[in-house]
């Protein structure tokens, strides 16, 4: 099974759009495994609009299954990430303001400087994560590099699901092809929900691990967060 890990951003979105801590973030997170989700993703950003840099560590101390902290990898970002070593930290390369990511990294161009990032990262006991466009060339650079997984950006296959699911998950699936070949783990993530999961899932070959907030969130305003983890799971 492709284990499911809870992005909760939007949770604290909410709480930071009134103030005091309603909804209560740590218990969102905590409920979330209880009701079967098998990790915890963050995103922190710069303007820290919705996780803040003091969440993480509140998050870190109650999460009992795997904790996932993504993130543009600027000098902050790594402190907090090696002060509270997560389990999975997932380099993403958002520029500052950017409304959410939309586009993988470049490992043959930066490959010097995410070589250097991702063994820091790594010398403290993290398993390191890198966005990736479905591109060949890109999930080889990242074996190149050191990463232990690529996060598929799986945008675009979200935006053409609805017309062609066939022609959407073709680049998905050979991605995850040239990821077995070459010896690196796949997670995805990105617009994935209960129309499109189940699909993408049963085209990507040794798929460990998704990241859903968004839509699952938008979910859980309907159908409850108990039930909707467990939506979730049976799609995968």
């Amino acid at each position: 099974m492709t284990n499911l890990s809870v992005n909760v951003n939007k949770v604290a979105l909410l709480r930071n759009s009134r103030g005091g801590n309603l909804p209560d973030l740590i218990q969102v997170a905590k409920d979330c495994e209880t009701f079967g989700a098998q990790g915890i993703t963050v995103h922190p950003r710069q303007d820290q609009r919705h996780i803040r840099y003091a969440d993480v560590p509140a998050l870190k101390a109650v999460v009992k299954t795997e904790f996932n902290i993504e993130g543009f990898p600027d000098r902050s970002w790594l402190n907090l990430v090696i002060e509270n070593r997560p389990h999975q930290a997932t380099l993403v390369p958002d520029e500052s303001g950017q409304l959410t990511s939309d586009q993988g990294w470049d490992t043959v161009n930066k490959a010097g400087y995410l070589r250097e990032i991702i063994q820091e990262l790594k010398a403290n006991g993290i398993r390191v994560s890198i966005f990736v466009d479905p591109v060949a060339k890109m999930i080889e650079g990242a074996k190149l590099i050191g990463a232990d997984r690529i996060e598929l950006y799986t945008g675009p296959y979200a935006h053409d699901f609805e017309t062609d699911p066939e022609s959407a998950v073709k680049a998905y699936r050979q991605a995850a092809e040239v990821a077995y070949e070459v010896g690196i783990g796949v997670n995805a993530g990105h617009d994935l929900n209960l129309k499109n999961l189940r699909f993408f899932k049963e085209n990507c070959r040794d798929l460990l691990e998704v990241s859903i907030g968004h839509a699952l969130i938008c979910d859980a305003l309907y159908f409850g967060l108990s039930n909707t983890v467990k939506m979730y799971l049976r799609q995968l």
